[in-house]
Order: C-alpha cells, then structure tokens, then sequence
C-alpha cells in the first residue's frame, strides 16, 4: 500500500535524518483587512514582518467630528455617565521629548490610582533589551489606524493620591511622577541623539484633557471595542474607538474591524489622527508635530 507524505516524513525523522520543515508563507490580506489598512501591498507585508516582533497590536479608528452623534447611537455609546479622569503629557516649550520620540503622559482617576507612562515612538523591537520587554508594565505594541501605523514601546507606572496633583497646581517637577525605571528609559533614548536628561528641567504640563471611557462590543462582534471620548476645555471632542488583538491576528482582526464598523455605519476612510498629536496641536497650534 502506498505510504502517506506524513508516514513517510516520520520515518525519515525516527531514523535520525533531520527534517526541515517547510516556509510558512505569510498571510495574505482581504480585502476587508485592505478596506481598513488602506496601505499599499508591500508596506502590509512590512506591518505583518513588525507585528511577529511586539506583544500586542491596537487598531484605531478616529470618527469624523461630523459622524460623532451617529456613531455613538449606531454603537449604543453614551459617556455623560461614565467614569472621567483628567490626562496631562509633559514636554518642554520647545517640544525637546516629541522631537525625539518620546512621549511621557499622565493620567488622574476618580475609580483607580492615577498613572504616569512613558512611550518611545517610534520604537525598534530588537533595540530594546530583554530585561525590559520581562517587566510587566512594559509593553511594545504596534499602533495602528487607516492609512499608517508604528510601533511604540511603553512603561507604566502607578502614582501616589496626590502625586499629578502636586506637578499641576502646586509646580513641582514633572520627572517626579517618573519612576527610575522610566528615567532610565527616557534618558537612554535622549542620550542616543546627544540630548542631556538635565535639559528635561523645562517640563510644562499639557492639558488637561476631560476623559471618558466605555468599553462595548458592537452587534455581530466577539471582541470588545473602546471608546473613548475627549473633551478639550472649549468642549471640541475627539471619539476614538479602538479594538486589541494578536500579533498573529493583524490581518484577521482588521478586517473584522472593518466590517463590524462598516455595518454600523461607520466611515473608515475619514481624516485620521492620534490622540497625542490633537492634544499637542490643541494647546499650541503652532507647534509642528509630525
């Protein structure tokens, strides 16, 4: 009787000879994973080489401001009643942290401690060093949206009560709110472009911006979205609405983004922004963020 390719493979592999398994071609795209990377074929092909190297990817969608009150009664999203916090980030006059892709932003919570977290974006997975993709509140991740992504690594840290409070109405330091950890992390990176940690002296906080947050999970989905709603003190508003995935997933969970949003009336193909960038911008529309 014919032998099978199996049969024959485990044969080869009990009598010693070393087997080499076959090259798993990558994942090829849909086109409702098209429909929401909106990217051309060979930078798909690089966001799916990127995401083998992260913890985690994000998908985000910014709705238009026109499509706000829409989306939420599509989504069934109210915010009037959800937990609030405040979010402040810190860079000096001048934008010394953006300009070298550092982000540090800070987070007052009424239901849980507020947080101080430093991101690099854009970051090199295979710079950062094994000891700091171990610790628990680091997280290298790949953000991304219609039309663009990049990876970022962050590092996360809990504050006392009082600690953001301090910083924000009585002028004490910014690098207070920062673990060493996280000094360490930003210095690194400055020290990288001949940027002394000493010149961080200057921070001024940036904000606030008024939060709110609902976790849902859209008819016909089996993951959860986030949405999020900011409100900047002239009450303009930015709606984002974020999903998780799988590395493994990238692909497959864009287009599930796409269809679950699209069947909700939900235009992916409006203007989009992140939340750093809007915030930077808002506070001072002079100041050039790429």
């Amino acid at each position: 009787m014919p032998t099978s390719r199996t049969t024959r493979d485990r044969r080869k592999s009990s009598s010693g000879r070393r087997t080499v398994p076959r090259p798993t071609a990558p994942p090829k795209p849909t086109p409702e994973a098209r429909r929401f990377w909106r990217l051309p074929e060979h930078e798909l092909d690089e966001l799916v080489a990127l995401a083998r190297q992260v913890d985690r990817v994000e998908l985000k969608l910014t709705v238009p401001h026109q499509a706000h009150d829409a989306a939420c009664a599509a989504l069934g999203v109210q915010f009037r009643h959800a937990p609030k916090h405040q979010v402040y980030y810190f860079d000096s006059p001048d934008r010394l942290l953006q300009r070298h892709g550092v982000i540090i932003r800070a987070r007052g919570r009424r239901d849980q401690p507020d947080d101080a977290v430093v991101k690099l974006r854009p970051a090199v997975p295979a710079e950062i060093s094994p000891s700091m993709r171990a610790s628990k509140r680091f997280t290298v991740e790949v953000d991304g949206m219609p039309g663009s992504y990049v990876c970022s690594a962050a590092l996360k840290t809990h504050l006392g009560s009082s600690d953001l409070d301090r910083v924000v109405r009585h002028g004490h330091s910014p690098r207070r709110l920062l673990s060493a950890t996280q000094l360490r992390l930003v210095g690194a990176r400055l020290s990288a472009a001949d940027v002394d940690l000493a010149d961080l002296r200057g921070l001024r906080a940036i904000g606030p911006v008024s939060v709110r947050r609902r976790t849902l999970r859209p008819d016909g989905c089996d993951v959860p979205f986030l949405a999020e709603c900011w409100t900047y003190p002239d009450d303009t508003r930015l709606i984002e609405l974020s999903t998780r995935c799988r590395p493994a997933d990238v692909l497959s969970a864009a287009a599930r983004t796409a269809t679950v949003l699209t069947a909700h009336g939900i235009d992916l193909t409006g203007p989009q922004q992140t939340k750093t960038i809007a915030t930077y911008q808002y506070f001072d529309p002079s100041a050039t963020v790429p």
